[in-house]
C-alpha cells in the first residue's frame, strides 16, 4: 500500500496537504524528522500514515490524557487499531493493553512522558518491535518553549535505553527558531528532515477589541453567533467562574474548565463541550491542548495571554476543519497588570539563579510582544507571522486592522514632545510616568520628580490616553524609543537621527466621523456554507442531527463521525448513488462502510421530498457585512461627557473621614465635584491608577481568589486592607482609604492649571 492509498482508504482524503508528503516520505525512508506546522495543518497524519506502513509499532508520546483519547477514538473509528496508556486506566487495563501491543495488535500506542520511567513499561519496550517514536507537542522539551515540561527531558533517556534506536519524529505547532534548534539538539535527532510549512491559517480572522465592557461584548457576540461552538479563555479561575455564571444566567449553554475543579467535574465539562451538549466553554489556559474538536467556530480571549506562542496555540483551536472562524482578543490595560502579577508568582525553584533570571527576562519580553500586538494598527496576521520568523510582503486584507478604516495622522510634533519627555526623565521611568507628565497629571509622584518643571509637562493634556498608547507603539516600532526587557519596562531614547533629518511619524488612529457618516461595509471571507441555499441549509441541519444521534449511540464526539466540512460537502455534491459518497471529503472506506448508507439515505429522502429544490449556488452570493460588528456602531450617538475632575475649590470642599471604602470614596468624590456634567469616577479607574503607581498589587488569598492589597508604598501612602466575612460566611477583603490616601486620590483628580510654555527639543538639540 502506498502512502496515498493509505490516506484515502483510512482517512478519506484524495491528496496530502502542503508539507505532509515530505515528512511521510522522510520517515518511511528511515530519517528522523521535525515538523513545525500550524494547528489544523494535519500534523497527526504525518506520523499516523507512516505508522500504518512501517513494520512494527509506533509509540506516540503525548502530554495530555484528552489528546490521547481523542486521537485513539478517531483512529479506531477509521479502522486503525490504536491504544493509549495513561493514568485513566487501571493497572489491569494497562497490563492487558501492553500484552496486546507486544503481540502486534496495535499499530500506534499513545503514552504520557511520565510513563516512560515505569519499570513495567521499560520492560515492555525492551521486547517490543518499535519502529518509530513520535514526540507530539515537542516544544514542551525546550526550556525556551512556552510550555516547558521537565518530564519531556526523560524522552532521550528512554530512547537510549531501547535495544535498537527507532526512527524519531517530533511535531509542534508553535516554535520560534530558538525553540526549533533546541528540539533538534535536545532530542539528538539524526540528520533530520526539518520542515516549517508556514504558520499562516488563512481561514482564521484575527481581531483585537479594546473595551472595558468585556461582559457586554461576549454576550452580544454569542447572540450574534447562535449555536456555534467556541472557547472563551480567561486569565484567572475567578474570571472563568464569574463569566460562565453570567452566560448561564443569560440562557447560553456554557460550561467551564480550570484546575480548581475536581477531576470528575473537569472530565464531565470537557465531554459536554466535545459532544456539543454545551457548545461554549469558558476556561483558563489549562484547557485545550490536544482537544481535536474540528468545529470550533470562534475563540475569544477575555484577557490577553502572556505570550504570542500561547495566543496562537489557543486561537488556533478554532477552525481546525479549515472553515472560516474568528479569533477575537478583548484587551484592556488591566490585562498587562494581571499577567505581570502571574509572572511574578511563577516558580523557578528547580533552576539556578542565572537561568531563572534569563527565563524571567524572556517571559517579560513575550508579554511586551503581546501588548504591542494589542496596540498595533498594522496587519494582525502579519504581526503574528513576523514573530515566528516569516516575512509577509503585503497586508492580509482579512483581519481587524486591515478591515478597520484607520486615519493616518502626522504626529511628528507630538512625537518630538514624547521623545523630549523621555529625555527629561533621563530614561529612568516607564509609560505611566511618561503619560502622566505629558498630560500634566497632578500626582504626588510627579511632583517628587519635579516633572511640573519639565518643558514637556502638560504638553499633551488634551490628548486621549489611547492616542498616547498608539503614538508610543509607533515610536517603539520605528526605533525612536526603546523599552527595557525588565519588569519595569523603562523607556530610553533610541535612534532619533532620521527624525532630526526631517522624518515623519505617521500614526494610524480610528477615524473621527460625524454621527451620520457610515462606514462602507466589507465582505466576509467566503465559507463553503455560503454556497448553500435555504434548502441546502435545511439538509445540512438534518445531516447534523443524524451525526449527533449516531455519535450519541456510539459514544463518540460528533466530529469523529464527520466534521462540518464533510457535511457541507454532502450538501454541495448531493450524490445520487450511494457509491458516490466515497468522493465526499473525509469519507474513508471504514466510514463509508459504517455511515455511508445512513447519510446517503437522508440525502436521497430529502431529494425525493423536494424534487425541485436547489441545494447550492455557485459562486456563493456575497454577504456585504463586516466579519465582526463593532460594539460602538450598535450604540446610538450621544454627546461625550468630560472625564471626572475636581477643581482646587472642589478639593477644599471634599469631606474627609477616618476611613472610606472604594464605594464610599467614589460617592464623596461625586459629592465634591462642582461640574454636574462630568462622568462619575469608577472604582475600577481608581484601582487601575493605584496599580499603575504600584501602590496596590494583587494577591491570591486562601479560598478567596485574587484581591487588591496595599504594597509597602501603598501602606506608606495611607492604604489599608481589611478582611471581612459576609452574612453567608464567605470571606472577602476590602481596600480602605485613610485621610492620607483620600487626599492622594483627590489630588490625582484635580484638573491641572495651564502648563508653562516652552519649545520641544529632542535629545542632542
Amino acid at each position: 500500500m502506498t502512502p496515498r492509498e493509505a490516506l484515502k482508504r483510512y482517512f478519506g482524503y484524495d491528496s496530502f496537504r502542503p508539507g505532509q508528503e515530505e515528512i511521510v516520505s522522510a520517515l518511511l525512508a528511515g530519517r528522523d524528522a521535525l515538523a513545525i506546522m500550524p494547528t489544523g495543518a494535519g500534523k497527526s497524519l504525518c506520523y499516523q500514515v507512516p505508522a500504518l506502513l512501517l513494520p512494527g509499532l509506533t509509540l506516540v508520546i503525548s502530554p495530555l490524557i484528552s489528546l490521547m483519547q481523542d486521537q485513539v477514538k478517531g483512529l479506531n473509528a477509521a479502522g486503525i487499531h490504536a491504544a493509549f496508556i495513561n493514568s485513566s486506566l487501571t493497572e489491569t487495563q494497562i497490563a492487558r493493553a501492553l500484552d496486546l501491543a507486544a503481540e502486534g495488535s496495535y499499530k500506534l500506542v499513545y503514552v504520557a512522558p511520565e510513563r516512560l520511567e515505569s519499570p513495567v513499561f521499560r520492560s515492555f519496550a525492551a521486547g517490543a518491535d518499535i519502529s518509530m517514536v513520535t514526540v507530539d507537542e515537542a516544544h514542551c522539551i525546550s526550556q525556551w518553549g512556552q510550555d516547558f515540561r521537565p518530564s519531556y527531558l526523560k524522552i532521550l533517556d528512554f530512547i537510549d535505553s531501547l535495544p535498537r534506536r527507532p526512527i524519531v519524529s517530533a511535531f509542534t505547532a508553535t516554535a520560534t527558531r530558538e525553540v526549533k534548534d533546541d528540539i533538534v539538539c535536545t532530542l539528538r535527532l539524526h540528520d533530520p528532515k526539518v520542515l516549517v510549512t508556514g504558520f499562516d491559517r488563512p481561514n482564521l480572522y484575527f481581531q483585537v477589541e479594546r473595551t472595558r465592557r468585556k461582559d457586554d461584548f461576549v454576550i452580544q457576540y454569542l447572540r450574534d453567533h447562535p449555536g456555534e461552538s467556541g472557547i472563551i479563555y480567561c486569565a484567572t479561575r475567578k474570571n472563568v467562574d464569574k463569566l460562565q455564571e453570567l452566560l448561564t444566567k443569560y440562557g447560553f449553554a456554557a460550561t467551564k474548565y480550570h484546575a480548581g475543579l475536581s477531576a470528575e467535574a473537569r472530565r464531565k465539562n470537557q465531554n459536554d463541550f466535545i459532544y456539543d451538549t454545551a457548545p461554549v466553554i469558558v476556561a483558563t489556559n489549562a484547557f485545550g491542548m490536544g482537544i481535536d474538536k474540528s468545529n470550533v467556530r470562534f475563540v475569544l480571549h477575555y484577557n490577553m495571554p502572556q505570550s504570542m506562542e500561547n495566543y496562537y496555540q489557543e486561537a488556533g483551536r478554532a477552525g481546525r476543519d479549515g472553515l472560516p472562524s474568528q479569533c477575537v482578543l478583548l484587551f484592556s490595560a488591566q490585562d498587562v497588570i494581571i499577567n505581570k502579577f502571574l509572572l511574578d508568582k511563577k516558580d523557578f525553584a528547580e533552576m539556578d539563579d542565572e537561568e531563572a533570571d534569563l527565563l524571567r527576562q524572556r517571559d517579560l519580553q513575550r508579554l511586551q510582544t503581546m501588548e504591542r500586538y494589542c496596540q498595533t494598527t498594522e496587519c494582525l496576521r502579519n504581526y503574528i507571522l513576523a514573530y515566528f520568523g516569516e516575512h509577509p510582503t503585503a497586508p492580509c486584507g482579512n483581519c481587524g486592522s486591515c478591515n478597520n478604516d484607520f486615519d493616518e495622522v502626522d504626529m511628528t510634533d507630538a512625537a518630538k514632545w514624547m521623545i523630549n519627555c523621555v529625555a527629561e526623565l533621563h530614561g529612568r521611568y516607564g509609560k505611566a510616568i511618561l503619560f502622566g507628565t505629558l498630560q500634566g497629571a497632578n500626582r504626588a509622584r510627579l511632583r517628587e520628580l519635579g516633572a511640573e518643571r519639565f518643558k514637556s509637562y502638560g504638553r499633551m493634556k488634551d490628548t486621549p490616553r489611547e492616542t498616547l498608547e498608539r503614538l508610543l507603539a509607533q515610536l517603539l516600532e520605528d526605533g525612536y524609543l526603546v523599552q527595557s526587557d525588565d519588569q519595569y519596562a523603562v523607556l530610553h531614547i533610541g535612534d532619533i537621527a532620521p527624525l532630526k533629518a526631517g522624518g515623519q511619524v505617521l500614526v494610524k488612529l480610528p477615524p473621527q466621523r460625524e454621527p451620520e457618516q457610515a462606514r462602507a461595509p466589507k465582505p466576509k471571507r467566503r465559507s463553503p456554507m455560503d454556497a448553500l441555499t435555504s434548502a441546502g441549509l435545511e439538509l445540512f441541519s438534518q445531516l447534523r442531527q443524524l451525526r449527533f444521534d449516531t455519535a450519541q449511540r456510539e459514544g463518540l464526539p460528533p466530529y469523529v463521525v464527520f466534521g462540518d466540512k464533510s457535511l457541507v460537502d454532502m450538501c454541495l455534491r448531493a450524490p445520487r448513488r450511494a457509491e458516490d459518497m466515497l468522493g465526499i471529503y473525509g469519507m474513508g472506506e471504514r466510514k463509508y462502510e459504517k455511515y455511508g448508507a445512513a447519510f446517503f439515505a437522508v440525502i436521497d429522502a430529502y431529494r425525493a421530498d423536494h424534487p425541485d429544490a436547489v441545494l447550492s449556488l455557485d459562486p456563493p452570493a456575497p454577504e456585504p457585512e463586516k466579519p465582526l460588528p463593532s460594539e460602538k456602531k450598535k450604540k446610538p450617538p450621544k454627546a461625550e461627557r468630560p472625564a471626572f475632575y475636581l477643581t482646587a475649590e472642589d478639593a477644599r470642599s471634599f469631606n474627609y473621614q477616618d476611613s472610606y471604602t472604594g464605594a464610599e470614596l467614589k460617592a464623596a468624590l461625586i459629592e465634591a465635584a462642582g461640574d454636574p456634567d462630568v462622568k462619575a469616577p469608577t472604582i475600577k479607574e481608581i484601582d487601575e491608577w493605584l496599580l499603575a503607581q504600584r501602590l496596590i498589587g494583587m494577591e491570591r488569598l486562601p479560598t478567596k481568589g485574587f484581591y487588591y492589597v496595599p504594597t509597602p508604598a501603598g501602606v506608606d501612602a495611607g492604604l489599608r486592607s481589611e478582611d471581612k466575612v459576609s452574612a453567608r460566611g464567605t470571606p472577602y477583603s476590602v481596600l480602605l482609604f485613610t485621610p492620607e490616601a483620600q487626599r492622594m486620590v483627590v489630588e490625582h483628580f484635580i484638573k491641572p492649571e495651564a502648563s508653562p510654555s516652552g519649545e520641544a527639543v529632542t535629545e542632542g538639540d
